[in-house]
């Protein structure tokens, strides 16, 4: 049941997730001249800021008025089994595999490296860093999720000259400092879980791309024309030989990413700060629609809706042997084709004896396609040992349809 309402649930968050990354990919792609990419960079934290306030418990929002449905539920229903957990069980098991194929490929690469530490290094690194070197890169690289490691290739002295590994060094102690393995883990990791979305895969690059560019920036801040140009000549060097995949480790990219990191170097501190405060504007109209966008509309006796496939929930036993009765309002929305969405809890009497059950059910209910759907549908589930017992209106209902 857990796998299936969390894969339900990620599947309602698809549309939203969607516009966020094709947003974001735009504006790698697009925006980096006029915004700069640090703040494109810090832009993607509106990612999960709109997906939490898409997702506010309807317990905070206003509850306006509106029709609530009534139906009576009694221990003697017939059990009904839960149909579509196949596509979760689905989802499980290839998410899982990813998970154990990265896990498995960035063990394999690290062993590889055949590391040998310097003993003395005279270049300037993050406190509690060390510094290693293999024969098995062309390319500088901090390695190590939580703890950190600088890999160097063995020929590294050979391979630049001081003024050019300082600029190198300094790359990598931004990374370093700032965390980025630790980052880009847990970016490859909800990107897995998205893994059927294309668009969750592109926003990944996007994101790697912009951490070397924002890492780029802090490098040459005050820097003379002559550091970027000797900068820049690293980056070409480094490029033509840089590990390319998926993995967490930071790195300097294709071919493509040195081309865009080359650009980015010659157009730096030439952004638009009308650009910058109009896309924040943009921002915060969203982020606000998205707060409001759930709030409940009240239906007009055109608008009545029934189900056409309605899921007993099953009396708990526990609750049916001891003869407790009781009812759950429940808020909810319909999607255009027909299938529940966001289901909360409104009130229930006595607390956190039906909900589960009642959520449970409601989840499986079916209705009439509808152009736009419904939202914030209530219902009042009343769980009562016999037709007898009389049904206690939780809140106050403009109309109740049997």
């Amino acid at each position: 049941m857990v796998i299936q309402t969390g894969f339900n649930w990620l599947i309602e968050q698809q549309l939203l997730l969607s516009i966020l990354f094709c947003g974001f990919i735009l504006l790698e792609r697009f925006g980096l001249k006029a915004l700069g990419s640090r703040f494109v960079y810090k832009l993607a934290w509106l990612l999960p800021a709109a997906l939490v306030i898409a997702n506010l418990p309807n317990a905070i929002k206003p509850l306006q008025n509106s029709n609530i449905s009534h139906h009576l539920i009694t221990p003697n229903q017939p059990f009904t089994n839960e149909v579509g957990i196949s596509w979760a069980l689905m989802y499980a098991l290839i998410t899982a595999g990813l998970l154990i194929a990265s896990f498995i490929t960035h063990t394999r690469f690290v062993k590889s490296l055949q590391l040998t530490e310097l003993t003395q290094f005279e270049g300037t690194l993050t406190a509690g860093v060390n510094a290693y070197t293999s024969q098995y890169v062309a390319t500088p690289m901090v390695i190590g999720i939580l703890n950190s490691k600088l890999v160097l290739p063995s020929n590294y002295n050979a391979q630049f000259d001081k003024a050019t590994l300082a600029l190198i060094l300094e790359h990598e102690n931004v990374h370093i400092k700032r965390k980025d393995n630790l980052t880009n883990a847990l970016i490859l990791l909800l990107t897995i879980l998205l893994w059927f979305n294309p668009l969750a895969w592109a926003c990944y690059a996007s994101m790697r791309r912009l951490q070397e560019l924002t890492c780029d920036e802090r490098v040459l801040a005050n820097k003379t024309t002559q550091q970027h140009i000797l900068y820049s000549k690293a980056l070409i060097s480094c490029a033509a030989n840089a590990p390319t995949g998926l993995m967490a480790y930071s790195h300097y990219g294709d071919k493509k990413t040195m081309l865009q990191r080359l650009t980015n170097i010659k157009h730096s501190g030439k952004h638009s700060k009308f650009a910058k405060g109009g896309l924040l504007l943009v921002a915060a109209s969203m982020l606000s629609g998205l707060a409001i966008a759930k709030q409940p509309e009240a239906m007009t006796k055109e608008d009545h809706i029934s189900p056409t496939m309605r899921i007993e929930p099953l009396y708990p036993k526990q609750a049916a042997q001891q003869g407790i009765s009781g009812s759950v309002v429940l808020k909810y929305d319909i999607t255009p084709n027909g299938e529940t969405a966001n289901v909360s809890v409104v009130s229930a009497k006595p607390e956190a004896i039906f909900d589960r059950e009642a959520k449970k059910a409601l989840r499986q209910w079916q209705y009439k396609p509808s152009s736009m759907g419904y939202q914030n549908v209530l219902v009042q589930l009343d769980f009562a040992i016999n037709n007898e017992v009389a049904n206690t209106d939780l809140i106050e209902r403009i109309k109740v349809s049997h």
